[in-house]
Protein backbone atom coordinates (compact mmCIF):
# COMPACT_ATOMS: atom_id res chain seq x y z
CA UNK A 1 0.00 0.00 0.00
CA UNK A 2 1.48 3.36 -1.04
CA UNK A 3 1.68 6.36 1.25
CA UNK A 4 0.74 9.87 0.08
CA UNK A 5 2.13 12.73 2.15
CA UNK A 6 1.05 16.36 1.99
CA UNK A 7 3.02 19.26 3.44
CA UNK A 8 0.90 19.06 6.59
CA UNK A 9 1.49 15.36 7.19
CA UNK A 10 5.08 15.10 5.95
CA UNK A 11 6.39 15.34 9.48
CA UNK A 12 5.38 11.70 9.97
CA UNK A 13 8.62 10.73 8.23
CA UNK A 14 10.79 12.56 10.74
CA UNK A 15 11.55 9.47 12.81
CA UNK A 16 13.16 7.63 9.93
CA UNK A 17 13.49 6.95 6.22
CA UNK A 18 11.15 4.52 4.51
CA UNK A 19 12.70 1.23 3.37
CA UNK A 20 11.36 1.70 -0.19
CA UNK A 21 11.87 4.77 -2.34
CA UNK A 22 10.56 8.21 -1.48
CA UNK A 23 9.13 10.15 -4.43
CA UNK A 24 8.74 13.92 -4.38
CA UNK A 25 6.35 15.43 -6.89
CA UNK A 26 7.80 18.89 -7.51
CA UNK A 27 5.50 21.42 -9.17
CA UNK A 28 8.58 23.47 -10.05
CA UNK A 29 12.14 22.19 -9.68
CA UNK A 30 15.08 24.59 -9.74
CA UNK A 31 18.18 23.18 -11.46
CA UNK A 32 20.92 25.39 -10.03
CA UNK A 33 23.57 24.13 -12.47
CA UNK A 34 21.47 24.96 -15.51
CA UNK A 35 20.03 28.10 -13.91
CA UNK A 36 16.57 26.99 -14.99
CA UNK A 37 13.28 25.92 -13.47
CA UNK A 38 11.40 22.85 -14.72
CA UNK A 39 7.72 22.08 -14.15
CA UNK A 40 6.22 18.77 -12.97
CA UNK A 41 9.27 16.75 -11.98
CA UNK A 42 9.66 13.67 -9.76
CA UNK A 43 12.65 13.34 -7.44
CA UNK A 44 13.36 9.73 -6.49
CA UNK A 45 15.18 9.20 -3.18
CA UNK A 46 16.75 5.98 -1.92
CA UNK A 47 17.68 6.30 1.75
CA UNK A 48 19.64 9.53 2.09
CA UNK A 49 20.55 9.85 -1.59
CA UNK A 50 18.82 11.17 -4.70
CA UNK A 51 18.62 8.22 -7.09
CA UNK A 52 17.03 9.97 -10.05
CA UNK A 53 15.04 12.86 -11.54
CA UNK A 54 12.10 11.99 -13.79
CA UNK A 55 9.94 14.22 -16.01
CA UNK A 56 6.30 14.28 -15.04
CA UNK A 57 4.72 12.94 -11.88
CA UNK A 58 5.76 9.29 -11.55
CA UNK A 59 3.23 7.06 -9.79
CA UNK A 60 4.64 5.43 -6.66
CA UNK A 61 4.99 1.65 -6.55
CA UNK A 62 3.67 -0.38 -3.63
CA UNK A 63 5.72 0.46 -0.56
CA UNK A 64 6.96 3.80 -1.92
CA UNK A 65 6.29 7.04 -0.10
CA UNK A 66 4.95 10.00 -2.06
CA UNK A 67 5.59 13.58 -0.93
CA UNK A 68 3.22 15.91 -2.75
CA UNK A 69 4.93 19.24 -3.47
CA UNK A 70 3.06 19.72 -6.72
CA UNK A 71 2.01 23.24 -5.65
CA UNK A 72 5.52 24.24 -4.54
CA UNK A 73 8.94 25.27 -5.86
CA UNK A 74 11.60 22.74 -4.88
CA UNK A 75 15.31 23.55 -4.50
CA UNK A 76 18.49 22.15 -2.92
CA UNK A 77 18.87 22.83 0.80
CA UNK A 78 20.42 26.23 1.45
CA UNK A 79 23.92 26.84 2.84
CA UNK A 80 24.94 29.79 5.01
CA UNK A 81 28.71 30.18 5.05
CA UNK A 82 28.85 32.68 7.92
CA UNK A 83 26.95 31.92 11.12
CA UNK A 84 27.63 31.95 14.86
CA UNK A 85 25.46 29.24 16.42
CA UNK A 86 26.64 29.75 20.01
CA UNK A 87 24.85 33.03 20.55
CA UNK A 88 22.46 35.73 19.40
CA UNK A 89 23.30 39.37 19.99
CA UNK A 90 21.23 41.36 22.45
CA UNK A 91 21.66 44.31 24.79
CA UNK A 92 22.91 41.75 27.37
CA UNK A 93 25.56 40.14 25.17
CA UNK A 94 28.55 41.74 26.89
CA UNK A 95 27.23 40.69 30.29
CA UNK A 96 26.66 37.13 29.06
CA UNK A 97 30.41 36.63 28.71
CA UNK A 98 30.60 36.69 32.51
CA UNK A 99 27.42 34.84 33.49
CA UNK A 100 27.17 32.00 30.94
CA UNK A 101 29.24 28.82 31.03
CA UNK A 102 30.10 26.14 28.47
CA UNK A 103 26.85 24.24 29.04
CA UNK A 104 24.76 27.37 28.50
CA UNK A 105 26.43 27.98 25.15
CA UNK A 106 26.03 24.32 24.16
CA UNK A 107 22.29 24.29 24.83
CA UNK A 108 21.87 27.58 22.97
CA UNK A 109 23.82 26.21 20.00
CA UNK A 110 21.55 23.15 19.78
CA UNK A 111 18.48 25.38 19.91
CA UNK A 112 19.79 27.71 17.21
CA UNK A 113 20.87 24.79 15.02
CA UNK A 114 17.29 23.51 14.92
CA UNK A 115 15.95 26.97 14.04
CA UNK A 116 18.47 27.20 11.24
CA UNK A 117 17.46 23.85 9.78
CA UNK A 118 13.77 24.74 10.02
CA UNK A 119 14.55 27.88 7.97
CA UNK A 120 15.79 25.65 5.13
CA UNK A 121 19.55 25.78 5.78
CA UNK A 122 20.90 22.25 5.67
CA UNK A 123 24.59 23.22 5.79
CA UNK A 124 26.34 26.02 7.69
CA UNK A 125 29.90 27.19 8.15
CA UNK A 126 30.33 28.44 11.72
CA UNK A 127 33.12 31.01 11.69
CA UNK A 128 34.01 31.57 15.32
CA UNK A 129 32.44 30.27 18.49
CA UNK A 130 32.84 30.05 22.26
CA UNK A 131 34.54 27.12 24.05
CA UNK A 132 34.74 25.20 20.71
CA UNK A 133 31.07 24.34 21.24
CA UNK A 134 30.36 23.90 17.54
CA UNK A 135 32.97 21.14 17.27
CA UNK A 136 30.92 19.16 19.78
CA UNK A 137 27.69 20.24 18.08
CA UNK A 138 28.98 18.99 14.72
CA UNK A 139 29.70 15.59 16.25
CA UNK A 140 26.29 15.43 17.96
CA UNK A 141 24.44 16.26 14.74
CA UNK A 142 26.47 13.71 12.77
CA UNK A 143 25.66 11.08 15.40
CA UNK A 144 21.95 11.89 15.22
CA UNK A 145 21.81 13.03 18.85
CA UNK A 146 20.89 16.63 17.95
CA UNK A 147 18.80 17.95 15.04
CA UNK A 148 20.49 20.58 12.94
CA UNK A 149 22.28 21.35 9.69
CA UNK A 150 25.58 19.88 8.66
CA UNK A 151 28.12 22.01 10.56
CA UNK A 152 31.49 23.01 9.14
CA UNK A 153 33.28 24.92 11.87
CA UNK A 154 36.29 27.15 12.44
CA UNK A 155 35.94 26.70 16.22
CA UNK A 156 37.44 29.69 18.09
CA UNK A 157 38.59 32.49 15.81
CA UNK A 158 42.05 34.08 15.84
CA UNK A 159 42.78 37.70 16.69
CA UNK A 160 45.58 39.88 18.01
CA UNK A 161 45.74 41.58 21.41
CA UNK A 162 42.93 44.14 21.48
CA UNK A 163 41.73 42.93 18.10
CA UNK A 164 38.15 42.18 17.11
CA UNK A 165 38.33 38.60 18.41
CA UNK A 166 40.22 39.24 21.66
CA UNK A 167 37.85 37.70 24.25
CA UNK A 168 39.04 40.10 26.96
CA UNK A 169 38.18 43.36 25.17
CA UNK A 170 36.36 45.62 27.62
CA UNK A 171 37.66 43.78 30.69
CA UNK A 172 39.44 45.51 33.54
CA UNK A 173 42.97 44.22 34.18
CA UNK A 174 41.92 42.51 37.42
CA UNK A 175 39.94 39.91 35.45
CA UNK A 176 43.07 38.05 34.43
CA UNK A 177 46.18 37.86 32.27
CA UNK A 178 46.25 38.43 28.52
CA UNK A 179 44.94 35.46 26.51
CA UNK A 180 47.34 33.22 24.55
CA UNK A 181 47.31 31.51 21.12
CA UNK A 182 45.35 28.68 22.74
CA UNK A 183 42.65 31.27 23.48
CA UNK A 184 42.88 32.61 19.93
CA UNK A 185 45.15 35.64 20.42
CA UNK A 186 48.17 35.89 18.10
CA UNK A 187 50.99 38.44 18.30
CA UNK A 188 53.84 36.88 16.29
CA UNK A 189 54.62 34.42 13.53
CA UNK A 190 55.29 31.74 16.12
CA UNK A 191 52.00 32.49 17.86
CA UNK A 192 50.26 32.15 14.49
CA UNK A 193 51.70 28.72 13.85
CA UNK A 194 50.88 27.57 17.38
CA UNK A 195 47.30 28.82 17.12
CA UNK A 196 46.68 26.97 13.83
CA UNK A 197 48.05 23.75 15.27
CA UNK A 198 45.80 24.20 18.30
CA UNK A 199 42.74 24.60 16.06
CA UNK A 200 43.72 21.44 14.21
CA UNK A 201 44.02 19.67 17.54
CA UNK A 202 40.62 21.04 18.60
CA UNK A 203 38.98 19.57 15.50
CA UNK A 204 38.34 22.70 13.42
CA UNK A 205 37.44 22.37 9.72
CA UNK A 206 38.42 25.95 8.84
CA UNK A 207 40.42 28.81 10.32
CA UNK A 208 38.75 32.17 11.05
CA UNK A 209 40.83 35.30 11.59
CA UNK A 210 39.89 38.90 12.32
CA UNK A 211 42.12 40.70 9.84
CA UNK A 212 40.77 44.13 10.86
CA UNK A 213 38.79 45.70 13.64
CA UNK A 214 35.11 44.88 13.91
CA UNK A 215 31.78 46.44 14.75
CA UNK A 216 30.63 44.61 17.87
CA UNK A 217 33.94 44.27 19.75
CA UNK A 218 34.45 46.71 22.61
CA UNK A 219 37.36 48.45 20.87
CA UNK A 220 37.66 51.79 19.15
CA UNK A 221 38.46 50.95 15.52
CA UNK A 222 36.35 48.88 13.17
CA UNK A 223 38.77 49.18 10.26
CA UNK A 224 42.42 49.07 11.27
CA UNK A 225 44.59 46.12 10.12
CA UNK A 226 45.31 43.82 13.05
CA UNK A 227 47.87 41.34 11.71
CA UNK A 228 51.21 41.91 10.05
CA UNK A 229 51.82 40.48 6.58
CA UNK A 230 54.25 37.97 8.09
CA UNK A 231 51.65 36.79 10.60
CA UNK A 232 49.01 36.40 7.90
CA UNK A 233 51.34 34.42 5.66
CA UNK A 234 52.24 32.16 8.59
CA UNK A 235 48.53 31.60 9.31
CA UNK A 236 47.65 30.72 5.72
CA UNK A 237 50.76 28.57 5.11
CA UNK A 238 50.43 26.63 8.36
CA UNK A 239 46.70 26.13 7.79
CA UNK A 240 47.47 24.71 4.34
CA UNK A 241 49.91 22.23 5.93
CA UNK A 242 46.99 20.88 7.96
CA UNK A 243 44.46 20.88 5.12
CA UNK A 244 42.61 23.95 6.42
CA UNK A 245 41.54 27.13 4.63
CA UNK A 246 41.22 30.60 6.10
CA UNK A 247 38.25 32.96 6.31
CA UNK A 248 39.14 36.58 7.07
CA UNK A 249 36.76 38.96 8.83
CA UNK A 250 37.69 42.34 7.36
CA UNK A 251 36.11 45.79 7.17
CA UNK A 252 39.10 48.03 6.40
CA UNK A 253 40.85 48.18 3.03
CA UNK A 254 44.45 47.63 4.14
CA UNK A 255 43.70 44.58 6.27
CA UNK A 256 41.60 43.15 3.42
CA UNK A 257 44.39 43.65 0.92
CA UNK A 258 46.95 41.96 3.18
CA UNK A 259 44.64 39.02 3.76
CA UNK A 260 43.95 38.50 0.05
CA UNK A 261 47.65 38.72 -0.80
CA UNK A 262 48.43 36.21 1.96
CA UNK A 263 46.03 33.73 0.35
CA UNK A 264 42.86 33.59 2.45
CA UNK A 265 39.88 31.78 0.88
CA UNK A 266 37.25 34.38 1.75
CA UNK A 267 36.72 37.94 2.90
CA UNK A 268 33.83 38.30 5.34
CA UNK A 269 31.86 41.60 5.39
CA UNK A 270 34.28 43.58 3.20
CA UNK A 271 32.75 46.93 4.08
CA UNK A 272 35.41 49.31 2.73
CA UNK A 273 36.49 47.06 -0.15
CA UNK A 274 38.30 49.14 -2.76
CA UNK A 275 38.39 48.46 -6.49
CA UNK A 276 42.02 47.38 -6.06
CA UNK A 277 40.98 44.76 -3.52
CA UNK A 278 38.08 43.63 -5.73
CA UNK A 279 40.45 43.10 -8.64
CA UNK A 280 42.87 41.17 -6.42
CA UNK A 281 40.01 38.94 -5.27
CA UNK A 282 38.93 38.28 -8.87
CA UNK A 283 42.52 37.50 -9.86
CA UNK A 284 43.11 35.12 -6.95
CA UNK A 285 39.65 33.56 -6.73
CA UNK A 286 39.03 34.93 -3.25
CA UNK A 287 35.34 34.78 -2.31
CA UNK A 288 33.32 37.63 -0.82
CA UNK A 289 30.82 36.77 1.96
CA UNK A 290 28.83 40.03 2.15
CA UNK A 291 26.60 39.59 5.29
CA UNK A 292 24.34 42.46 4.22
CA UNK A 293 21.69 41.71 6.82
CA UNK A 294 24.21 42.04 9.64
CA UNK A 295 25.14 45.50 8.40
CA UNK A 296 21.49 46.53 8.27
CA UNK A 297 20.82 45.07 11.69
CA UNK A 298 23.65 46.86 13.51
CA UNK A 299 22.79 50.15 11.82
CA UNK A 300 19.19 49.83 13.00
CA UNK A 301 20.17 48.95 16.57
CA UNK A 302 22.65 51.85 16.68
CA UNK A 303 19.67 54.20 16.74
CA UNK A 304 18.55 52.77 20.11
CA UNK A 305 20.06 54.51 23.14
CA UNK A 306 21.93 52.08 25.37
CA UNK A 307 21.65 49.02 23.11
CA UNK A 308 25.37 49.01 22.23
CA UNK A 309 28.35 49.97 24.43
CA UNK A 310 29.63 53.47 23.76
CA UNK A 311 32.63 52.22 21.74
CA UNK A 312 30.42 50.06 19.54
CA UNK A 313 27.57 52.44 18.68
CA UNK A 314 29.42 54.83 16.31
CA UNK A 315 31.02 51.91 14.47
CA UNK A 316 27.63 50.26 13.96
CA UNK A 317 26.10 53.49 12.72
CA UNK A 318 28.94 54.15 10.26
CA UNK A 319 29.76 50.70 8.90
CA UNK A 320 26.31 49.13 8.66
CA UNK A 321 24.82 51.09 5.76
CA UNK A 322 27.95 50.80 3.61
CA UNK A 323 27.84 47.00 3.22
CA UNK A 324 24.88 47.12 0.80
CA UNK A 325 26.68 49.59 -1.45
CA UNK A 326 29.87 47.50 -1.36
CA UNK A 327 27.93 44.37 -2.29
CA UNK A 328 26.40 46.08 -5.33
CA UNK A 329 29.81 47.29 -6.55
CA UNK A 330 31.48 43.93 -5.96
CA UNK A 331 28.74 42.06 -7.81
CA UNK A 332 28.87 44.45 -10.76
CA UNK A 333 32.67 44.11 -10.95
CA UNK A 334 32.56 40.30 -10.93
CA UNK A 335 33.95 39.43 -7.49
CA UNK A 336 33.13 35.79 -6.60
CA UNK A 337 30.26 35.90 -4.07
CA UNK A 338 28.99 33.18 -1.74
CA UNK A 339 25.99 33.39 0.58
CA UNK A 340 26.61 34.33 4.23
CA UNK A 341 24.67 36.28 6.82
CA UNK A 342 26.58 36.64 10.11
CA UNK A 343 23.48 35.20 11.80
CA UNK A 344 23.99 35.24 15.52
CA UNK A 345 24.26 38.99 15.17
CA UNK A 346 20.68 39.02 13.85
CA UNK A 347 18.27 36.29 14.92
CA UNK A 348 18.78 32.63 14.02
CA UNK A 349 16.14 31.44 11.60
CA UNK A 350 16.00 34.77 9.75
CA UNK A 351 18.91 33.79 7.47
CA UNK A 352 16.86 33.86 4.25
CA UNK A 353 16.37 37.64 4.50
CA UNK A 354 19.83 37.87 2.92
CA UNK A 355 18.41 36.62 -0.40
CA UNK A 356 16.11 39.64 -0.66
CA UNK A 357 18.92 42.03 0.25
CA UNK A 358 21.19 40.54 -2.42
CA UNK A 359 18.43 40.97 -5.02
CA UNK A 360 17.94 44.56 -3.88
CA UNK A 361 21.67 45.02 -4.45
CA UNK A 362 21.37 44.02 -8.10
CA UNK A 363 21.82 40.22 -8.12
CA UNK A 364 19.14 38.28 -10.06
CA UNK A 365 17.00 35.85 -8.04
CA UNK A 366 18.46 32.71 -9.64
CA UNK A 367 22.02 33.83 -8.96
CA UNK A 368 21.16 34.60 -5.34
CA UNK A 369 19.83 31.05 -4.92
CA UNK A 370 22.96 29.65 -6.59
CA UNK A 371 25.21 31.48 -4.09
CA UNK A 372 23.54 29.47 -1.30
CA UNK A 373 23.46 26.11 -3.13
CA UNK A 374 25.84 25.02 -5.89
CA UNK A 375 28.32 27.89 -5.43
CA UNK A 376 28.37 27.47 -1.65
CA UNK A 377 28.85 23.70 -1.95
CA UNK A 378 31.80 24.11 -4.32
CA UNK A 379 33.29 26.78 -2.08
CA UNK A 380 33.00 24.49 0.96
CA UNK A 381 34.56 21.55 -0.95
CA UNK A 382 31.39 19.46 -0.74
CA UNK A 383 30.22 20.15 -4.28
CA UNK A 384 30.39 16.50 -5.27
CA UNK A 385 27.76 15.50 -2.67
CA UNK A 386 25.75 18.62 -1.74
CA UNK A 387 24.19 21.74 -3.23
CA UNK A 388 22.30 20.22 -6.16
CA UNK A 389 19.21 18.11 -6.77
CA UNK A 390 20.99 15.55 -8.88
CA UNK A 391 21.43 11.79 -9.05
CA UNK A 392 23.97 10.57 -6.50
CA UNK A 393 23.73 13.68 -4.31
CA UNK A 394 22.56 13.83 -0.70
CA UNK A 395 18.83 14.39 -0.43
CA UNK A 396 18.95 17.87 1.12
CA UNK A 397 15.81 19.48 -0.31
CA UNK A 398 13.65 22.49 0.57
CA UNK A 399 10.42 23.89 -0.86
CA UNK A 400 8.29 27.02 -0.72
CA UNK A 401 4.79 27.84 -1.89
CA UNK A 402 4.86 30.07 -4.97
CA UNK A 403 7.76 31.04 -7.22
CA UNK A 404 10.81 32.65 -5.56
CA UNK A 405 12.16 33.59 -8.99
CA UNK A 406 9.29 36.08 -9.11
CA UNK A 407 9.31 36.97 -5.39
CA UNK A 408 12.57 36.14 -3.60
CA UNK A 409 11.02 37.04 -0.23
CA UNK A 410 9.13 33.71 -0.39
CA UNK A 411 12.37 32.02 0.70
CA UNK A 412 11.80 33.50 4.17
CA UNK A 413 8.85 31.12 4.58
CA UNK A 414 10.19 27.64 3.76
CA UNK A 415 7.40 25.07 4.09
CA UNK A 416 9.34 21.82 3.58
CA UNK A 417 12.80 20.73 4.74
CA UNK A 418 14.47 17.39 4.05
CA UNK A 419 18.04 16.65 5.12
CA UNK A 420 19.70 13.39 4.22
CA UNK A 421 16.40 11.88 3.12
CA UNK A 422 14.65 12.62 6.43
CA UNK A 423 11.85 15.17 6.57
CA UNK A 424 12.15 17.68 9.41
CA UNK A 425 9.50 20.20 8.35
Amino acid sequence: MKQVISLLSAVSLTMGVASADTLIHAGTLIDVDAGRAYNNQTIRIDGDTISGIESGFTAPADGDTLVDLSQSTVMPGFMDTHVHLTGQYSANSNLNRFVLNEADYAFDAAKYARRTLDAGFTVVRNVGDTFNVTVALRKAIEAGDVVGPKVITAAKGLSSTGGHGDPTNGWAARFGADPTPIDGVVNSVEDARRAIRQRYKDGADWIKITATGGVLSVAKSGQNPQFTMEELEAIVDTAADYGLRVAAHAHGTEGMKRAVLAGVASIEHGTYMSEEVMDLMIERGTYFVPTIMAGNWVAEKATIDGFFPDLVRPKAAAIGPIITETFAKAYERGVPIVFGTDTGVSAHGDNALEFALMVEGGMPEMEAIQTATSIAADFLDIGDTHGRIKEGYQADIVAVRGNPLDDIALLQNVSFVMKGGTIYK
